[in-house]
């Protein structure tokens, strides 16, 4: 099997979640093959206008409509043509597991699902006193998101009330527009948008060097190389990024940054 598997599944799940419905349908027609089927207990959906519709009718009541989204738990595993992972729906704002959806997709050549069969279940032993998707789960989600690069749908993975650090000197930096005092989910999409208008995403470039999960925190060191759209200078730093994930969300967000190879691309020439 020549596929990512995380990556597939991570698209997988975003899919429910999509509040965009042309995204929403790019999205089915790359991940099912047109003539694939998915299998419920009551029902089949085949063709991508029957998925199209599915999909959207679970969006549109479970997501849009109670307030509820769906996370991978982390657990997938594959080999020649098939995949087997669980995925959760749960409040969006944390809580209690609502539902737990086992699915087993058997793939085409092109890495496209044939079929899919959703086996759902009541939470399981554990799962019912609240124990959300896993550390691991959480953070591939948000390296996912982050580079797609939507800043509402990277809020989505943070608490209502995020425990936010950037290390610099100052918590207001004058020319930097991304360096404010952070404390809320939507200061989190503010400052993904800030960052993305400043430093295009297509000029960026982010790798991980090193993941380290220990219970609720994770540790992520890597290399950043952005383009500075007002001065045109390049600024390359190495991070560490510190995250805890709580009820499957992220509650604490540190990030320890070279500053001042950020503020000298920011002098003018």
């Amino acid at each position: 099997m020549n596929i990512d598997i995380e990556e597939f599944v991570g698209r997988y799940v975003a899919v429910w979640n999509e509040t965009d419905p042309e995204r929403r349908r790019a999205a089915v027609t790359t991940l099912w093959a047109a003539d694939g089927v998915e299998f419920t207990d009551a029902a089949e959906y085949r063709g991508h206008p029957a998925l199209w519709a599915r999909v959207t009718e679970a969006h549109e009541q479970l997501v849009q409509g109670v307030g509820f989204v769906f996370r991978y738990a982390g657990d997938a595993v594959g080999h020649h043509d098939a995949i087997r992972f669980t995925t959760y729906m749960l409040p969006a704002a944390g809580g209690e597991i609502a539902w737990t959806g086992f699915v087993v997709v058997r793939l085409d050549d092109e890495g496209r699902i044939l079929s899919d069969h959703q086996f759902g279940d009541p939470p399981a032993a554990g799962v019912a006193t609240g124990n959300p998707p896993g550390t691991r789960a959480v953070v591939n989600e948000f390296l996912r998101r982050s580079g797609d690069g939507d800043p509402e749908r990277i809020a989505q993975l943070y608490a209502p009330e995020v425990d936010w650090r950037v290390d610099w000197p100052v918590e207001h930096h004058p020319a930097i527009p991304w360096i404010r005092p952070r404390s809320t989910r939507a200061h989190v999409a503010d400052h993904h948008r800030t960052f993305g208008e400043v430093c295009p995403p297509a000029e960026g470039r982010v790798s991980l060097d090193h993941l380290m999960i220990d219970g609720n925190d994770a540790i992520l060191i890597g290399t950043s190389s952005q383009l500075v759209k007002p001065t045109g200078k390049r600024f390359v730093m190495t991070f560490a990024l510190r995250l805890v994930v709580e009820n499957g969300l992220i509650t604490r967000h540190h990030m320890y940054e070279d500053s001042l190879a950020v503020a000298e691309a920011f002098n003018q020439p």
